[in-house]
């Protein structure tokens, strides 16, 4: 093959690559789209942010009434009704940090709503890689059993002129046999793998799922060192924690304006019937009178309650503080056995890919030698057992390695 050639190849593959990740990403917008848990949480979210322009505000205004069964009398005449307008003032700063609490649990809710997406990304992907590897091992099997058919074929043919024994054709038998019940296996399970995939983009079980001929061969994006400050920057988990310290650092704040005094302004308007006392100028007899401004305070006596209140968001910030440094840890930990699985992954493949051009090697001059003398035909089904185990395991590898990565992805929050 020429450069031409091999540069035609190499482009045909990494298109047909591209083609399959971006097959992969309809299947999670469909997810996204269509995921009943992603709903609810998306609309939790949604009503927390209804939060915040109820707590902005001042509380609502008092209108009272109040009618005099006995009118008092007084000297414009006597008082028949009275209506109190009253606004209540909260301490300087209060109605801020309420709208600031609300806020930050908003962004709790919207990190709950990331979390629950990317882990649902890396199902569907771990789902997807799971099931090409089920498929790639069918067609793997297919493979062996052809190839050992045709084995079976050439034994009975030197049986058949004396060149061989009868055993030959007993073991490629056996073999088959073997081979066919694992395929029946393979298809059970692939059964199984689409119904899961499909369950998890909630459509029909039997809806057709595209995998690609040859699973995509991506590295990490980023270097170990980034990877571990991502952890601890962009995990939507410790990301939560971070907004969840910074609203009781808030409640904190609104339990010590709570013990301090709220004001309230307001108006009287008093109705005023006119007076039998014939003496009063008839310009101000029945005037009603109107009194502004009325205020107010509230005196926070209790204070044993308010110093509860700032002690129980204080120890929640270290409640919270320390469930993000033990939080971090853990995905510490759990990026390194990832780590690991991603770099064996990756060894894997360059092993089973050699491996494989190996056995094909000796299998060829096995099958030129049992031609001409019929003798170490076991050798040659063990060889075809290896290549298939290694066909196998290379598939595995590919499908492990960009499992490694997706999970990666999610725990740094990508």
């Amino acid at each position: 093959m020429n450069i031409k050639n091999i540069i035609i190849a190499i482009l045909l593959i990494f298109s047909i690559s591209i083609s399959a990740q971006e097959e992969l990403n309809v299947y999670l917008e469909v997810a996204a789209e269509n995921n009943p848990s992603l709903k609810a949480s998306f609309n939790e979210y949604q009503a927390s942010l209804q939060v915040i322009p109820q707590v902005g505000v001042l509380p609502d205004p008092q209108l009272a009434f109040g009618y005099f069964i006995s009118p008092i009398e007084t000297r414009f005449g006597p008082q028949r009704a009275k209506i109190s307008l009253s606004q209540m003032l909260p301490w300087f700063g209060t109605i801020d940090a309420r709208e600031n609490i609300a806020v930050q649990n908003a962004k709790v809710k919207y990190e709950a709503f990331e979390e629950l997406k990317s882990n649902l990304y890396f199902e569907i992907k771990a789902a997807y890689y799971d099931l090409y590897f089920n498929e790639k091992s069918i067609g793997a099997t297919l493979s062996n059993i052809l190839i050992l058919e045709t084995f079976r074929n050439l034994a009975m043919i030197k049986i058949e002129s004396g060149s061989a024994s009868a055993v030959d054709g007993l073991r490629a038998e056996m073999e088959l046999a073997d081979l066919e019940n694992k395929l029946a296996l393979l298809k059970d399970n692939g059964n199984v793998l689409r119904v899961k995939f499909n369950k998890l983009l909630n459509t029909s079980d039997d809806s057709q799922i595209n995998l690609p001929e040859i699973l995509w061969n991506n590295d990490l994006t980023m270097e170990k060192s980034a990877i571990l400050d991502s952890l601890s920057l962009n995990n939507h988990q410790v990301l939560g924690l971070s907004y969840a310290f910074e609203s009781f650092q808030g409640k904190e704040g609104l339990a010590r304006k709570a013990g301090l005094p709220d004001l309230s302004i307001g108006l009287d308007y008093f109705v005023i019937g006119a007076s039998d006392n014939t003496s009063l100028d008839p310009d101000i007899n029945g005037r009603d009178a109107f009194v502004f401004p009325r205020i107010g305070i509230t005196i926070p006596l209790y204070r044993k309650k308010y110093t509860a209140m700032v002690q129980e968001a204080v120890f929640m910030q270290q409640a919270t503080a320390n469930k993000k440094v033990a939080k971090v840890k853990a995905l510490e930990s759990i990026f390194e056995k990832a780590y690991s699985e991603y770099m064996d992954a990756d060894r894997r493949i360059k092993l089973f890919h050699t491996q494989l051009q190996i056995v094909d090697n000796a299998v060829k001059i096995l099958e030129s030698e049992y031609a001409t003398s019929g003798k170490d035909f076991e050798e040659i089904l063990r060889m075809e057992r290896r290549w298939l185990r290694y066909a196998v395991e290379l598939e595995k590898a590919r499908s492990d390695k960009q499992a490694a990565i997706a999970f990666i992805d999610y725990i740094i929050g990508k």
